[in-house]
């Protein structure tokens, strides 16, 4: 299985961070994974009981995801009938899906601030974004999608409103900016469309529990080793 950084477990489901050594084996059980090496140009899926064997050394995400978090928050992809969710073992990673991925790498080594809400939204829009990129083909043949207004389908697609996901997509570029360290806050502020860099710092303490001057101190203290799996 490699070597455990870091593992998360909620109602999505199992998420690890691990490095893999050649010919570990990563299995899915009774429910859907997905896997996204570092480096590399592409995504892995593994549907019910199957196996990939690694061929190299690499740091991996890998996503266990629950079946019912699937089926809950998107209904029109997986369903409880389809033993078999994804239709390719591998597609090439986009650069949206790529970014996604690295930047959830981050926020899950650099866990301080990290709550299971917002990991739950990252692993969400992640998810969006694979079935937007390689399950969109099966849109019309699922009642679910016809005649389905924007915001009903936002809503089920995501479980939140246009609103809200879009405050959270804010909320994760700043989190992004200030992780790696460039650019000074108020350029931070003023790159993501406020005003005044007060009114920065006020949502985003509102929405992560700390100002972004402390969240940046925290993500820049150099990790030692890492934490025992739990």
């Amino acid at each position: 299985m490699g070597r455990m950084v870091r593992i998360f477990e909620g109602r999505f489901g199992r998420l690890l961070l691990t490095e893999l050594a050649p010919r570990d084996e990563l299995k899915a059980q009774d429910d859907p994974t997905i896997v996204l090496q570092q480096g590399e140009g592409e995504v892995l899926f593994l549907n019910p009981g199957e196996t990939y064997v690694s061929v190299d050394s690499r740091r991996a995400l890998v996503f266990h995801a629950a079946g019912e978090w699937l089926r809950r928050g998107f209904p029109a992809v997986f369903s409880p009938e389809d033993g078999k969710p994804f239709p390719e073992a591998r597609e090439i990673v986009t650069p949206r899906i790529r970014q996604l991925a690295e930047t959830l790498a981050v926020e899950v080594l650099n866990d301080r601030f990290l709550s299971p809400e917002r990991l739950e939204f990252m692993l969400q829009e992640l998810l969006l974004s694979i079935v937007e990129t390689y399950l969109a083909r099966r849109r019309a043949s699922s009642p679910l999608w016809r005649g389905s207004r924007f915001y009903d389908l936002f809503q089920i697609c995501t479980g939140f409103s246009p609103r809200t996901y879009l405050d959270l997509l804010c909320i994760e570029a700043a989190i992004s900016r200030l992780s790696s360290g460039r650019g000074k806050i108020a350029e931070v502020s003023a790159e993501l469309g406020f005003s005044a860099q007060s009114n920065f710092t006020r949502f985003f303490l509102n929405q992560v529990g700390v100002p972004p001057s402390e969240y940046r101190r925290a993500a820049a203290r150099p990790e030692t080793e890492p934490k025992p799996s739990e």
